[in-house]
């Protein structure tokens, strides 16, 4: 059994800046904040070039230590990973989570934009988790989603603005 989550943002920045940001292990961790219990990213530390296939070790505000391993990846319009290595008590309630994020230029009103779509699927441990999985990721993780996507348009749209002077 599968939970869904999604987030979605227009951010003023074209789509190879906003792919960019995503996949920057420097950068990302201070994007991801997290919420309620669930936790603030820390660091990334990739084990390879980005590529399908490719493991990125993370290491969250709590101390876990999970693993992302990209399983699609069309620079700037795609990026899709499975994270493992859940930690209790969300390891209670899912196995891993299959993550994809879609880059779409939007330019609507004229201006370098991208529509970001990111969406995770946790593979739930068993029927019985539902009860608590769907108010926790529901809640908390499209919660944090929403917050890094909020922070990656404030990252990204000054600094863009600023460039295109």
């Amino acid at each position: 059994m599968r939970l869904s989550l999604t987030a979605e943002r227009r951010i003023d920045a074209p789509p190879e800046a906003v792919f960019a940001l995503a996949l920057d292990s420097e950068r990302f961790p201070a994007l991801f904040p997290g919420y309620g219990p669930i936790p603030a990213l820390k660091r990334i530390t990739p084990l390879a070039p980005p590529a399908v296939g490719a493991l990125r070790s993370l290491e969250n505000s709590d101390g876990a230590k999970l693993m992302e391993r990209i399983t699609e990846l069309d620079a700037p319009r795609l990026h899709a990973y499975t994270l493992s290595g859940l930690r209790a008590p969300l390891a209670w309630l899912a196995r891993e989570g299959h993550a994809r994020w879609d880059f779409e230029a939007d330019r609507n009103e004229g201006a370098d934009a991208t529509r970001v779509r990111w969406r995770y699927e946790f593979e739930l441990t068993s029927p019985l988790a539902w009860p608590l999985a769907a108010p926790l990721l529901r809640g908390c993780m499209r919660a944090a989603m929403a917050r890094c996507l909020e922070r990656m348009a404030q990252a990204l749209e000054g600094a863009w603005r600023t460039e295109r002077r």
